[in-house]
This record gives C-alpha cells, structure tokens and sequence, in this order.
C-alpha cells in the first residue's frame, strides 16, 4: 500500500493550507487514516486522523485550527489547516492503517512534506 501526499509549502502565520494524501495498492479497507507531524528536535506527534466510521481525533495543538475530511475519492484524506503558526512548521506524514485484499494488515506511511509557516 503507498500513499501520496500532496506538496506543503510556506504559509504566512495566520494563514491556511490544505494537505491531501492518497492510498493506492491493495487496499481492501481502511481502519484510520490521517497525518503526524515531526518538527526539527522535536518528537513525532499526533496532528488528526479518522477512523472508518468518519469520526476524527485530534492532537491537541491544532483542535479549533485544523480539520480532518475524507476526500471525494476513495481512500483519501485531506487536512484543512487554518490560523497557522511559526508552531505548525514541520514535516508532516501521511499515515493509514486497514486491510489488504489478501487479509493482511498495513500500516503504510507517505514520504512526508514540508510546511513551513514564517513571515
């Protein structure tokens, strides 16, 4: 299973930003879906995700801020982020977890993509 991410890019603070990611291969269901994020020194943490039955999760620093959605196609997510902050600057991963065709568990990630938020 690959996932694709769509590119990040500079944002000014207190701008938005929308992320798509797509799930391609084998896929016979997907459990949950979502993004992580990973600033430079820092440890990877939980931005939002959402589970089969659509309902979302999200870390802490960005609730009231971001939004989670499954796409119009198949197999995919976006993230609407809004009211950025320098904070937000990280490389973000795309993240699924479901069933193959085959039966076999994944837990796929993307190659990441940065976004940056300064003035």
């Amino acid at each position: 299973v690959q996932l694709e991410e769509s590119e990040g890019g500079l944002v000014q603070p207190g701008g938005s930003l929308r992320l798509f990611c797509a799930g391609s291969g084998s896929i016979f269901s997907i459990d949950v879906m979502g993004w992580y994020r990973q600033a430079p020194g820092k440890q990877p943490e939980l931005v939002a995700t959402i589970i089969s039955d659509g309902s979302p999760n999200y870390g802490d620093s960005v609730k009231g801020r971001f939004t989670i959605s499954r796409g119009y196609a198949k197999n995919t997510v976006a993230l609407e982020m809004i009211t950025m902050t320098p904070e937000d600057t990280a490389v973000y991963y795309c993240n699924a977890r479901g069933h193959e065709s085959d039966g076999k568990t994944f837990d796929s990630w993307g190659q990441g993509t940065q976004v940056t938020v300064s003035s």
